[in-house]
């Protein structure tokens, strides 16, 4: 096993137990938030759990970004490395899931993505689909000497703003809307919009964007592809 394969196996398994972990704290707040079954309605969380959930969050990324930062030894590979881990994190993420509570029980079951900057919802195949198309990419990152040119930049940045969008719509579209933007800092505490928010009914996913998003980073990808270098250790 040369060194590439190694360094891959080992960020797959602190991925993998990651997730495991990650799972096991949503287990907990669903079961004192959700505890007949689980749905993207809105509830109504302490202050102080939602900023320890916010904290969380960005906590999850920074380990992320670390593992990519220590496993490469350049940009390149520490991108790759970083989307090899959150893809391998976020698919595992819903296996354990299923695991320890039987959730999803089908990957269009809508799920609760993300709380920043805003909330992002989604059926889960979403997440799942990109991040199949994340180890894809970090894979060819890391077999290949490759340079991200700024063309394959535009690609990415566009794709991943298309599938943004996807996921934080309809909370984007009920702070604006509702002039709640004002009110951004102390929206928790903001009734009128726990109002709002818990019988928030989300329109049906934009599937064409989301495919949009996926069909940029396949350009990238083909692009990088076309230009690549086998790498020899």
């Amino acid at each position: 096993m040369n060194v590439t394969a190694k360094t891959i196996a080992s960020v797959s398994i602190f991925s993998i137990a990651m997730a495991a972990l990650e799972g096991a704290v949503v287990v907990y707040l669903r079961a004192l938030y959700y505890p007949e079954e689980f749905s993207i309605e809105f509830k109504i969380i302490d202050q102080h759990i939602f900023l320890v959930e916010i904290v969380r969050e960005l906590a999850t990324l920074v380990m992320l970004l670390i593992v990519g930062h220590i496993a490469g030894v350049n940009f390149r590979e520490r991108f790759a490395y970083f989307l090899l881990s959150f893809a391998i994190w976020d698919i595992f993420y819903y296996g354990w899931l299923k695991v320890f509570i039987g959730w999803p029980s089908s990957f269009l079951d809508w799920d609760i993505l993300f709380l920043i900057p805003i909330t992002w919802i989604g059926p889960v195949a979403a997440p799942v689909i990109c991040s199949l198309t994340m180890i894809i990419l970090a894979i060819i990152l890391l077999k290949h000497d490759i340079s991200i040119s700024k063309t394959v930049w535009a690609y990415f940045i566009l794709g991943s703003s298309f599938v943004l969008f996807t996921f934080m719509r309809d909370y984007a579209e009920l702070i604006f809307t509702n002039g709640f933007y004002k009110d951004f800092p102390s929206l928790m505490q903001n009734q009128n919009f726990v109002d709002k928010a818990g019988a928030l009914i989300p329109k049906p996913y934009q599937w064409n964007i989301f495919l949009a998003g996926e069909l940029m980073f396949i350009l990238g990808t083909v692009t990088m592809w076309i230009n690549r270098k086998v790498v020899t250790e």
